[in-house]
């Protein structure tokens, strides 16, 4: 059983970390696409924004319709990955301007949304014990597949856009058929009827919203940081006098992005054994300082910048998986793939306003401080799960670790 279960991590998480890729795929091709459809900066914004919403009104209509409790979820998986690998290659293929790319972007969430929930509940179902360790495998491969469309520009797509979409479609493909060979672990609920008071159950549940609510925190910075480190680094880098090229800063936020996955892994193996609600706390803590600190680091040389945004990258994402783990261990065992969806849901839906408000910030004070704001969502993340380690609920969490 225990090879088992390591050989569905492995295909799950490799599965994830291809389909992934989708993410950030325009953004990565951002400044080649802007410049060759004549994009605003606005409309460049919104080739992420665009994604962020169309997974939350994919995750919101799952979760009305208990999608992930209902369809088993690698075939939900297989089947949103291959399609946002349509529509990311639509782009690359047959669009020259921005409304319909951002349309395309749009689809490509709504897709994105049966790929993450679904990928959670399989490990679920294969992992009890040691959950927290397995979730956050997936996140970590998340967090790398999100960072992979900067790894292909770096590596021959600078001044090529449909290298790294195409690129990325492909990848999504693979990890869509992957995910077929993985069958129901012993601990996964059977397929639930379709129950629309099961989401109100969810909502009116207090250590499932304490849960959420540390996770509320951590979006509110997570993906405005993921979606405008690559420019930062420019500016810094511009502001160093060193004359990096883009390949380099594509490289370094490849780098940022990436090492979270490392991060996520770590955080979960430690949550399984001092409990869910301090890792968390203490992720959220360096990850606030990091949006402090980076005005403090911004202009500096490379030996300063990098090791600064190495750290931060570890701690932003470390603690992502912990707080789906959480809702696992508190929630209704009948509809857990809900109430991670809809976690997901209101947590992306924050990201669109952050990530919209770091061009404000950026105007009122450079990008040297930016950042700076957004470190209000992990202090009230904190407060959170600080609340939810002194409730009755804690003794359900990492087998009673809190």
């Amino acid at each position: 059983m225990v090879s088992r279960r390591r050989r569905v991590l492995v295909v799950v998480a490799v599965a994830e970390l291809l389909a992934m890729s989708l993410w950030f795929s325009a953004t990565a091709a951002a400044p080649e696409l802007a410049a060759d459809w004549g994009l605003s900066d606005a409309e460049t914004a919104w080739l992420t924004i665009s994604v962020q919403l169309g997974f939350v009104v994919g995750a919101l209509l799952s979760s009305v319709f208990t999608l992930s409790d209902v369809v088993l979820p690698r075939y939900l998986f297989a089947g949103s990955a291959v399609a946002g690998a349509v529509f990311t290659a639509a782009i690359a293929a047959f669009v020259s301007s921005g409304p319909p790319a951002i349309a395309l972007r749009f689809l490509t969430g709504v897709a994105l949304a049966g790929v993450y929930p679904p990928g959670m509940k399989i490990l679920a179902g294969w992992f009890e014990g040691g959950r927290g360790f397995a979730i956050g495998v997936l996140v970590g491969a998340l967090t790398v597949g999100s960072a992979l469309p900067h790894l292909l520009r770096a590596v021959g797509g600078v001044g090529r856009p449909t290298v790294v979409l195409f690129g990325a479609a492909a990848l999504a493909t693979v990890g869509g058929f992957l995910v077929l060979f993985v069958e129901p672990g012993p601990h996964q609920a059977p397929a639930a009827p379709f129950d629309p008071s099961a989401l109100g159950r969810i909502l009116r549940d207090p250590p499932t919203m304490l849960a959420n609510g540390g996770y509320f925190g951590h979006m509110w910075e997570l993906y405005a940081v993921w979606t405008w480190i690559p420019v930062y680094l420019t500016a810094s880098l511009a502001a160093s006098g060193t004359g990096a090229s883009a390949e380099l800063a594509s490289l370094v936020a490849f780098g940022t992005i990436a090492v979270g996955g490392v991060g996520a892994v770590v955080a979960g193996y430690g949550a399984d054994r001092i409990g869910r609600t301090p890792v968390t706390s203490l992720s959220m803590g360096v990850s606030g300082l990091g949006c402090l600190g980076a005005g403090l680091v911004f202009g500096q040389s490379l030996l300063v910048l990098v090791p600064f945004v190495l750290v931060w990258g570890f701690a932003i994402v470390a603690d992502s998986a912990q707080f789906s783990a959480a809702v696992s261990e508190v929630t209704e065992d009948s509809y857990v793939g809900t109430a991670l969806t809809l976690q997901t849901a209101i947590g992306f839906l924050l990201t669109t306003i952050s990530i919209q408000l770091v061009p404000i910030f950026v105007d009122i004070v450079g990008w040297k401080w930016a950042f700076a704001p957004l470190a209000i969502g992990p202090t009230l993340g904190i407060a959170s799960m600080t609340a939810l380690r002194r409730s009755d609920a804690a003794s359900r969490l990492a087998g009673g670790r809190g």
